[in-house]
């Protein structure tokens, strides 16, 4: 396919332009949910996207074990998004060829009356991957601007605290040796539309749907609002905000897989060499 990156496919700086620059100002509809790169919004394109995926999960394979057993160095991804926005369906392919022992996935649900008892921060912190782990927030610590931003439970100055807070943060994580990068999922109104229907009529989804879904769409620009509100506040050079069109869950996954995998290049992580030193060129097996 003429203009198409099939083989071989490296990671790159291709996604860069999903990336969100620190102090820029963020307005979600000057980007297209349904984009998908350099490839046709057809089968054909989807066929190369998934084939090109599949050669990175390998690369992330790799990596990941790298990453474990050097032990020095640790990867948290956040995934942020709307209702039907494919939290789980990234997790369940992005990660599909890494080995769970070196991978947790966390999920921050409304907080307890003991998470409320301590700063926001406080159920956060005890959750960050240590040293040699990947470590995934299906949604994070900004559902506790988000959630209560659109719904006028704290003022907007508390949130933009909070903000400052999660930045803060974010900079002490990447100081003691945590990667952090954050994927906003895009999709658009019609596209959640479509995916909590599927919900409705496949038996097997029943169990994701719920009522509240549907409260919660109809604040639909309020949440656009918040959202960019607190991406353009929390892109910062040491835990980027990435902006990614996730309409076609294929290229979702293609263009979260490269970010990931660019990001496991750059800590350089090296093979680790043998306890004590031995010369395994000199070990023979009878």
């Amino acid at each position: 396919m003429p203009g198409l990156k099939t083989t071989p496919y490296s990671a790159s700086n291709n996604m860069k332009h999903y990336r969100i620059n620190p102090d820029s100002k963020v307005k979600l509809t000057e980007t297209d949910p349904g984009d998908t790169g350099d490839y046709p919004a057809n089968d054909k394109g989807k066929a190369a996207a998934e084939e090109n995926t599949k050669k990175l999960l390998e690369k992330l394979s790799q990596l990941q074990e790298r990453l474990y057993a050097g032990s020095t160095q640790a990867l948290l991804i956040v995934l942020q998004a709307m209702d039907a926005g494919g939290k789980d369906g990234t997790i369940k392919h992005v990660m599909s060829g890494v080995n769970p022992i070196g991978c947790r996935v966390i999920s921050f649900k409304a907080p307890t009356p003991i998470d409320l008892a301590h700063d926001f921060l406080w159920r956060v912190h005890h959750e960050v991957p240590p040293s040699g782990q990947i470590g995934i927030f299906n949604r994070s610590h900004y559902e506790d601007v988000l959630m209560p931003r659109v719904h006028g439970q704290i003022t907007d100055k508390l949130a933009e605290q909070r903000l400052v807070h999660i930045n803060n943060f974010e900079k002490l994580l990447a100081q003691s040796g945590t990667t952090v990068l954050k994927f906003f999922l895009y999709i658009s109104k019609d596209e959640q539309r479509k995916r909590l229907e599927e919900r409705l009529h496949d038996p097997d989804k029943h169990w994701k749907f719920t009522p509240y879904d549907l409260v919660e769409r109809k604040l639909w620009s309020k949440f656009q609002e918040t959202y960019e509100a607190a991406i353009a506040a929390t892109s910062t050079e040491y835990a980027p905000w990435y902006v990614v069109p996730a309409n076609h869950k294929w290229y979702r996954n293609l263009v979260v897989a490269d970010i990931v995998v660019t990001a496991l290049e750059k800590m350089e992580l090296k093979c680790v060499p043998p306890r004590g030193g031995i010369d395994l060129a000199k070990i023979k097996i009878e």
